[in-house]
C-alpha cells in the first residue's frame, strides 16, 4: 500500500519504476471502476492506462504537496468526461452528415464503398514515398511518431511533419469526397 504520498510522489519524481508499479496496482481497479461510472466497460481500461501512461512519462512534474489519489481519480474522470463528448460530438456529425446527403446514399447509382477505398488507396499510393511510410505506420498500424522515428532514423518532429503534410496533400486530393468518406467511416 501506498501510505505517504509525499514519500510515493518523491520516488515517482526521481523515477522509481517499482513505486510505479506499486502505485499501479493499487489504483488500477478503483480507477476501472471509477471510469465505468461514466463510459463503456471496454474504454475503462484504456483510459485507466492513458492516465497512468502520462504519470510515468510525467513523473518529474509531480507535485509532492498534491493528493495522487485525488489527481488519478481527477484525470480518470476528466478523460471519461471528454470521452463522452467527443462520441456525442461523432453522432452529430454522422447525423448531419446523413441528413444532409440522404437522397445520395438511397440513390442505387450511388458510390459503391469499394470505389471510394479505391480513390483513398489510389491518393495514399500517390504520396511522396517518405510521407506515405510515415503516415501508413501512424494511421494503419497505430505506432506514435516516436516509434516511426525511431523505425526509420529521423526525428519525431520530422515524422509529425510528414504527417501533417500527407494529411494536407490527401485532404488537397480528395476534397470532393471527405463529405462521403466521413460518413462511410463512422456509420
Amino acid at each position: 500500500m501506498v501510505y505517504e504520498n509525499e514519500e510515493t510522489i518523491h520516488k515517482l519524481n526521481s523515477g522509481d519504476e517499482q513505486m510505479f508499479d506499486t502505485v499501479y496496482k493499487q489504483y488500477y481497479r478503483g480507477l476501472c471502476a471509477f471510469a465505468s461510472q461514466y463510459v463503456a466497460e471496454s474504454e475503462c481500461e484504456e483510459i485507466v492506462q492513458d492516465v497512468m501512461m502520462w504519470v510515468w512519462e510525467n513523473h518529474t512534474l509531480l507535485n509532492p504537496e498534491m493528493s495522487l489519489k485525488s489527481l488519478l481519480f481527477t484525470m480518470v474522470k476528466n478523460r471519461c468526461l471528454n470521452n463522452i463528448t467527443h462520441n456525442q460530438i461523432k453522432q452529430q456529425v454522422r447525423e448531419k452528415l446523413y441528413d444532409k446527403f440522404k437522397d445520395q446514399f438511397e440513390d442505387p447509382d450511388f458510390y459503391l464503398e469499394g470505389e471510394l477505398i479505391a480513390l483513398v488507396t489510389k491518393a495514399i499510393r500517390e504520396l511522396p514515398e517518405d510521407y506515405r511510410q510515415a503516415f501508413e505506420l501512424n494511421r494503419f498500424h497505430h505506432l506514435t511518431y516516436n516509434e516511426i522515428a525511431d523505425r526509420t532514423g529521423v526525428s519525431p518532429k520530422t515524422i509529425a511533419y510528414r504527417i501533417c503534410q500527407s494529411l494536407k496533400i490527401l485532404r488537397t486530393e480528395l476534397k470532393d469526397y471527405i463529405p462521403l468518406l466521413l460518413w462511410l467511416l463512422y456509420k
